[in-house]
């Protein structure tokens, strides 16, 4: 049940401007990480919002315009290939929640991070574990998240589409592994999620 329970225990201790934030795109083979962070305005939930991963393309589609029409603030942000390669992809993933957060048009003073590691962030910081079926907070950040990394694989695939990005967003299925091995990898394939290929 989406709620501001969170929320509202932090207002209750003096912060006026919470972000959820939380990202897209930490799995798959190839492209970049995306993140999101969010602040809606007090009490305000938009109808139908949920964790993207519970929602129809469509159903996050509409909620993306949304969550971006109503926002009192939002930011996409990014960490690349190359930052997933040199830094792992935690590492990148936090990077990319920090450049989220960074980017606000109005400065939070808290953020609700979706997982269990909120560590080196600008602002005061809460992990919340499955934060994206807690708070509608870091649910608005996730679909954000989600609809801007599915959009991203659609321009991938047409940039390389022997791999069939469109339809996979970038996971290791079976069409993309058997695609890697035909074609190798290119260069939005991230070095250290298809090491499998050196050891064939």
């Amino acid at each position: 049940m989406l709620e501001f329970t969170i929320e509202n225990e932090l207002r209750a201790q003096g912060f006026t401007a919470i972000c959820g934030v939380d990202e897209a795109g930490r799995g798959p083979l190839c492209g970049p990480v995306v993140a999101a962070a969010c602040i809606l305005p007090e009490g305000y939930i938009p109808e139908g919002i949920n964790d993207s991963k519970k929602l129809t393309e469509k159903k996050r589609e509409k909620l993306f315009d949304i969550i971006c029409e109503n926002a009192v603030a939002y930011c996409i942000a990014e960490a690349s290939v190359e930052e997933i390669d040199r830094l792992n992809i935690l590492e990148a993933d936090l990077l990319a929640m920090r450049r989220a957060i960074e980017g606000l048009s109005l400065k939070a003073d808290y953020a609700l991070i979706d997982g269990n590691i909120a560590r080196d962030f600008q602002v005061p910081a809460k992990a919340v574990i499955h934060g994206d079926a807690i708070s509608p907070s870091i649910a608005a950040a996730s679909i954000l998240a989600k609809v801007t990394r599915d959009r991203l694989c659609l321009e991938l695939d047409r940039e390389y589409p022997q791999y069939g990005i469109a339809k996979h967003k970038g996971y290791g299925t079976k069409m993309h592994m058997d695609a890697l091995r035909q074609y190798g990898p290119s260069p939005i394939h991230r070095k250290q999620f298809i090491r499998f290929l050196e050891k064939e």
